[in-house]
C-alpha cells in the first residue's frame, strides 16, 4: 500500500470505532511494567508505535501474553506481569523505539532508575528528534545517560542510577517530557515536582494514581513521590487523534454523516472539539460515560459551513497532533485562519508545519508558513494531484481527508506510513465512501 489513489465519493457515511488511544496504549504497558503484579489491557492498539513499546517491555523481562486478538487484527487483549522497576532485567539487545517519540521519552524515565544498562535507538526520523529536553532534567535527578550531541540525540545509553527528586519548571507544555519525569520520580528519593506552563494530556497522572502512586496535582503543578505501584487493568478508549480525520472529513465533505464511537474525551485532549465548535461544526456528543478513569463518548458530525478561526496559546498542547488535519477544516472555511504557538510541530515525525503546508499547496491550498504556525486562506476547493506523506502517519491522514473534498484524483505516495497509528484507516474509508 505504498501508493493510494483517492477520488471524492458522492456520499460519505460511516459508523466506526477509531483505534485504541495510542497515548494510553503506551502507558498501559510502560506503567504496568513499573508496577508489581498482573494486569489485563483491553483494546490495546496494534500500531507500529505501540508495538515498539510492547517489544521493549518484553526485552526488559516483563511477561506480556496476548489473550485475544480482534477479528480485524488491529487490537489485542494482553496480560502484563511485572516485578516493578527494580525487577526489570538488563536487555541483551538494543531497544528499538522505531518511530515512536513517546516510547523513547517515557522509557528513558523508566530506565533511569532501573538496575540495568540499556541502549535505545530508533529509525532515522527518531534519531533526528530532540531528546535533550528529557535527558537534561533526568541528569539533574542523577541519571547517567550518554548519546550523540551530548545526549541530545539517539542512540542513547542509560545506566540506571539512584535518583533524587527535584523541582522542574518545564520550558514547554509537553506530556512526553512531563510523563518521563513523573515516571522517573516513582524511583527517586524525596519529592519530584513538575510545573507546566500550560496543561498537557494527563493520562500518566490518572493511571499512576489508579495504580497507587503518591501523586498530587494543583493547577499546573504536579508532585510525585517514590511509590510502589500495583498492576492495574486498563481498558483503552478510542483515540481522539485518530478520530480527528473522520471529524474533519465529515464536516468538509458536501454530503457526509460520520459517527465515531467510544472516543476518549479527556479534557486535556479535546482542544480539537472546542475549535471545531468555534468554527460552527454540526457536531453532536452522546453516550458519555467513564471507563477506567477516562471519559469516553460517541461523536457524530455532518456536513457544515465552517467559519475561520484563530488557534493559539494554552489550547495548543490540547490539540498539537490534530493541527495538520485541522488545517484542512480551515481551508474549507470562508476567510483567513491562523495557527500560532505551535513550533512543537516542527520536531514531530516530520516538520509538520512544512510538510502540511507544502503538500496541501500542491492541491491548490493557500498556506503561509510561519516559524510557529500557519496562516490558512480558506474558501477555495482543492484539486487532486500527486502528494507525499514524508513517512508521517498524520500527514497521510490529512492528505486523505483533503482528497475527500477535492476535485479529481489524489495520489498519496508513502501511504503505508499510516500503519504507525491507524492500520485500518483506508479500509474504513473505502467502506463508507459511495
Amino acid at each position: 500500500m505504498d501508493t493510494v489513489r483517492l477520488t471524492p465519493p458522492r456520499t460519505l457515511q460511516l459508523d466506526i470505532e477509531s483505534p485504541g488511544d495510542k497515548s494510553i496504549g503506551h502507558r498501559s504497558l510502560i506503567l504496568n511494567a513499573a508496577a508489581k503484579g498482573e494486569a489485563t489491557v483491553t483494546r490495546f492498539p496494534r500500531g507500529a508505535d505501540t508495538l515498539a513499546s510492547l517489544a521493549i517491555v518484553r526485552a526488559l523481562g516483563v511477561r506480556v501474553t496476548e489473550l485475544e486478538r480482534a477479528a480485524d487484527g488491529y487490537s489485542s487483549t494482553l496480560r502484563v506481569r511485572s516485578n516493578g522497576v527494580q525487577g526489570l532485567k538488563e536487555p541483551d539487545r538494543i531497544l528499538n523505539a522505531r518511530n515512536s517519540g513517546t516510547t523513547m521519552r517515557l522509557m528513558l524515565g523508566l530506565l533511569a532508575g532501573a538496575p540495568l544498562t540499556a541502549v535505545m535507538n530508533g529509525d532515522s526520523s527518531l534519531r533526528g528528534r530532540p531528546m535533550g529536553r528529557v535527558v537534561e532534567p533526568l541528569r539533574a535527578m542523577g541519571a547517567q545517560i550518554w548519546g550523540r550531541n551530548d545526549g541530545a540525540l539517539a542512540p542513547l545509553t542509560v545506566h540506571g542510577s539512584a535518583l533524587n527528586g527535584f523541582t522542574y519548571e518545564m520550558p514547554v507544555a509537553s506530556a512526553q517530557l512531563k510523563s518521563c519525569l513523573l515516571i522517573a520520580g516513582l524511583s527517586a528519593s524525596g519529592k519530584t515536582t513538575v510545573i507546566e506552563p500550560a496543561p498537557s494530556r494527563d493520562h500518566t497522572e490518572r493511571m499512576v494514581f489508579a495504580m497507587g502512586a503518591r501523586i498530587r496535582s494543583e493547577g499546573n503543578t504536579i508532585e510525585i513521590e517514590r511509590s510502589e505501584m500495583t498492576a492495574t487493568d486498563v481498558i483503552v478508549p478510542g483515540d481522539i487523534s485518530s478520530a480527528a480525520p473522520w471529524l474533519v472529513a465529515g464536516l468538509v465533505h458536501p454530503d457526509a454523516r460520520i459517527t465515531v464511537r467510544a472516543v476518549g474525551i479527556n479534557p486535556t485532549r479535546t482542544g480539537i472539539l472546542d475549535v471545531l465548535r468555534e468554527m460552527g461544526a454540526n457536531m453532536t456528543i452522546s453516550n458519555e460515560q467513564e471507563v477506567g478513569g477516562e471519559p469516553i463518548a460517541d461523536i457524530t458530525v455532518e456536513s457544515s459551513d465552517l467559519r475561520p478561526v484563530e488557534v493559539g496559546g494554552a489550547i495548543i498542547p490540547r490539540l498539537i497532533d490534530e493541527l495538520p488535519v485541522l488545517t484542512v477544516a480551515a481551508m474549507h472555511a470562508n476567510g483567513v485562519s491562523r495557527f500560532r504557538d505551535a513550533a512543537e510541530l516542527r520536531v514531530k515525525e516530520t516538520d509538520r508545519i512544512a510538510t502540511t503546508s507544502g503538500e496541501l499547496e500542491k492541491m491548490g491550498a493557500r498556506v503561509e508558513e510561519m516559524p510557529d504556525g500557519m496562516v490558512i486562506y480558506g474558501g477555495e476547493r482543492l484539486g487532486g494531484t500527486v502528494v507525499r506523506s514524508h513517512g508521517d502517519h498524520r500527514i497521510v491522514m490529512t492528505l486523505a481527508v483533503a482528497a475527500m473534498a477535492a476535485r479529481g484524483e489524489t495520489v498519496i505516495q508513502g501511504a503505508d506510513a499510516v500503519h504507525v497509528s491507524y492500520p485500518a484507516f483506508f479500509e474504513q474509508l473505502g467502506a463508507g465512501a459511495t
